[in-house]
C-alpha cells in the first residue's frame, strides 16, 4: 500500500514518524560532515527541499533530540556506527528568513531583529549568573526585547558564546533562505541600506565567530560576494553547476520511477519527465523538482504545480523591463530554442537591469532555465553555456505570467487578437490604443522618437502576448532576416493550419523631421515591408500572396495607428 503524501510538511521528524512519503536523503549529513567546510552556502530553486533539509539536519546533531536517534533507524546515515554516535551530540541554531518580507528596510530589519529575539527567548534556560556576568544577563534581556537601538550584528556570535560556554561545544548554525530579504530589498528599492546590514550581521555570524563549530546557509541565488559576503573568506559555495551535494535536493530519475511504481502510476512515466525533469545540478541531469512530483503522486493530474508556488514578480519585471535581446530571447526559448551565454553564478542585483547575463543567471538558478551543454573556449577561458527553458511546466508558467502581462481589464487584447484575425482595422485601432493607454508604461516605452530601443521593448513584450495567445495557430517570430532584411513581426501558420492568414506587421515611430502626419508613418512601414520583400520567406514555403496580410503599425507616444 502506498504511503500517505504530507503535503507541504517541512517537519522531518512528523514525516519520518508518520510514515508519510519520503525519499531518503539522510546521505546529505555524511557528504556535508565529511567535506569539513566551516560555512557552506548552497543555492538551489524553491520547493527543492532545502527546508526539510536543514530540519533534519537540526533534529540529527541537535542536543535537543540527543538519543532519539530512532528517528533514523531503516535510514542511509543510521548505517555507520560513527553517525550513530554522533547524533544529538552538537548545540544548534536553526533561523529562517524565508517570511521576511516587506516594504521598507526599517520592516524588514524588524522582522529579522524578532527572530533573533526569540531565538534568545528559546534559550532562556542560559540566563544563569553562574554562567553570564550582570552586563552579559542584561545584553540577553534587551536581545530577549528586542529593544528599539540596541546594535543586533553581534547578536548570534553572542548568543554562540553563551551557548558554547554552557554545553562545553562549539555551535552549529542553520540559515535557511538567506537571501529572500535580499530579492526584497531590490524589488522594493532599499538594496544598500540593507546590504549594509547584513553584510555586518553575517561577519560577525560567519567569519569572525570563534564559537562556530560550522554552518549551512540556503537559498535560490548566490549574491554577490561583493555585496554582502566581502569579508567570508572560509565560505564554501555550491551553486547548481556544483558538483557538490547534486542528488541532496531534487528527486533523480531512480527516486521518481520508484515513486510512480508505488503508487500504480508508472504509465504515467513520460509524461512525468515531460512535464517535471530537467533540473540539472552538477553532472546530474536527470533531477525533478520534488513539489511537482509529490503534488502529482496526491492528485494524480499533470498541472504546474512548482510554478506557481510562489511570487515571480522579479523574473516577471525583469523580463517586463527588459530591452528587446531580453524580450526576443524569451520568444526563442518559447520556441524550444537556446541561449549561448556566458553566466555569473554570482547574482549582482544592481546589475540586473543593465547586463543581460546577470538576468538569464538568476533564470538559472531559480530553476526556470537548465544547462543543456557548456564549453570552455580557449581565446576567453570563460565558460559558455546552452541554455533552454527547463521543461513543460516551466514553460506553462512563463506563458501564463506573460499572459498577466495583459490582464488589465481595461487592455482589450482579446478583443484586438480577435480583430487582427478578421482583419478589422477599425476594431484593430481601437483596441491598440486602449491597450497602449493602459500597459505601456509597463515596459518601460518612450515618447522620444530618438529612443527608439524604448518602443521596441513595448512592441517584444506585445510579440510575447501573441506568441501566448495564438501559439497554437501560429509560429510567431520577430525581428528575424527575411528578403532583404529584418522584419519586425511575422505570424506563420503552422502546418496543419490551412485557413488563417500569414501576417508581417512592421512597427516605426513618429518622426516629426520625416513624417507629417501618423498615416504618413503608417505608409512608410508598409513601403517597408514591401521595399524589403519580408514575405519572401512565406511565399517560398507555398504561402499565396493572397494568404499574406501587411499591416504598419506608427507610434507616437501612446497614441497608435495601424494601416
Amino acid at each position: 500500500m502506498a504511503r500517505v503524501i504530507a503535503m507541504g510538511s517541512q517537519d522531518f521528524e512528523m514525516i519520518v514518524s508518520e510514515d508519510s512519503f519520503y525519499v531518503d536523503k539522510t546521505n546529505f549529513i555524511k557528504e556535508w560532515w565529511e567535506n569539513r567546510d566551516s560555512v557552506t552556502l548552497i543555492t538551489r530553486p524553491r520547493r527543492f527541499g532545502k527546508t526539510l533539509a536543514m530540519n533534519m539536519v537540526e533534529r540529527f546533531f541537535s542536543v535537543k533530540y540527543a538519543g532519539q536517534g530512532g528517528l533514523f533507524a531503516g535510514l542511509n546515515i543510521w548505517k555507520e556506527e560513527k553517525y550513530r554516535e554522533l547524533q544529538g551530540t552538537y548545540p544548534v541554531i536553526n533561523l529562517s528568513f524565508a517570511e521576511i518580507k516587506g516594504n521598507t528596510y526599517k520592516e524588514i530589519k524588524e522582522k529579522i531583529c524578532r527572530i533573533i529575539s526569540k531565538l534568545y527567548n528559546r534559550n532562556a534556560f542560559l540566563k544563569s549568573k553562574e554562567l553570564l556576568t550582570d552586563a552579559e544577563l542584561e545584553y540577553f534581556d534587551l536581545i530577549s526585547r528586542n529593544t528599539p537601538k540596541i546594535n543586533m550584528s553581534d547578536s548570534l556570535q553572542t548568543l554562540c558564546e553563551f551557548m558554547q560556554r554552557y554545553y562545553k561545544k562549539k555551535v552549529i548554525i542553520l540559515l535557511d533562505e538567506y537571501d529572500t530579504p535580499m530579492q526584497e530589498a531590490y524589488l522594493n528599492g532599499y538594496w544598500e541600506e540593507l546590504v549594509a546590514f547584513i553584510r555586518s550581521l553575517f561577519n560577525s555570524t560567519f567569519k569572525t565567530n570563534p564559537y562556530l563549530e560550522r554552518a549551512i546557509m540556503t537559498g535560490i541565488t548566490r549574491v554577490s560576494k561583493e555585496s554582502i559576503f566581502s569579508d567570508l573568506n572560509n565560505l564554501e559555495v555550491v551553486t547548481t553547476t556544483s558538483n557538490k551535494y547534486t542528488d541532496s535536493f531534487g528527486f533523480t530519475q531512480e527516486e521518481v520511477s520508484n515513486a510512480l511504481f508505488e503508487f500504480s502510476l508508472s504509465d504515467w512515466e513520460w509524461e512525468i519527465k515531460h512535464w517535471y525533469d530537467g533540473f540539472t545540478f552538477g553532472n546530474r541531469t536527470d533531477i525533478y523538482n520534488p513539489w511537482s512530483i509529490t503534488n502529482f503522486l496526491d492528485k494524480k493530474r499533470l498541472d504546474t504545480y512548482w510554478a506557481n508556488t510562489s511570487s515571480n514578480s522579479l523574473v516577471s519585471t525583469l523580463i517586463q523591463k527588459g530591452n528587446q535581446n531580453v524580450k526576443q530571447t524569451m520568444e526563442d526559448l518559447l520556441n524550444n530554442g537556446t541561449l549561448h551565454t556566458q553566466i555569473d553564478e554570482q547574482i549582482v542585483f544592481h546589475q540586473l537591469e543593465q547586463d543581460e547575463s546577470a538576468i538569464w543567471s538568476l533564470l538559472l538558478a531559480s530553476g526556470y532555465l537548465k544547462v543543456e551543454k557548456y564549453t570552455m573556449p580557449p581565446e576567453t577561458e570563460e565558460k559558455e553555456y546552452d541554455l533552454k527553458l527547463t521543461n513543460n511546466e516551466v514553460k506553462r508558467m512563463f506563458k501564463t505570467m506573460i499572459k498577466g502581462w495583459f490582464k488589465n481589464p481595461d487592455a482589450h487584447y482579446n478583443d484586438f487578437i480577435k480583430a487582427l484575425l478578421l482583419d478589422d482595422k477599425k476594431a484593430m485601432n481601437h483596441y491598440m490604443n486602449e491597450i497602449a493607454l493602459t500597459i505601456f508604461s509597463y515596459f518601460d516605452t518612450g515618447k522620444r522618437p530618438s529612443k527608439r530601443v524604448e518602443p521596441e521593448r513595448f512592441y517584444h513584450g506585445f510579440v510575447l502576448g501573441l506568441m501566448v495567445d495564438l501559439a497554437d495557430r501560429y509560429l510567431i517570430t520577430s525581428n528575424r532576416e527575411s528578403g532583404f532584411g529584418r522584419y519586425d513581426v511575422m505570424l506563420k501558420p503552422k502546418p496543419d493550419n490551412k485557413k488563417d492568414p500569414a501576417i508581417i506587421i512592421e512597427f516605426k515611430v513618429f518622426d516629426d523631421e520625416e513624417e507629417e502626419t501618423l498615416n504618413d508613418t503608417v505608409q512608410m512601414a508598409l513601403q517597408q515591408i514591401e521595399r524589403m520583400n519580408y514575405a519572401k520567406g512565406l511565399l517560398e514555403e507555398g504561402i499565396s500572396a493572397q494568404r499574406i496580410r501587411k499591416y504598419g503599425f506608427a507610434f507616437q507616444g501612446k497614441t497608435v495607428l495601424i494601416g
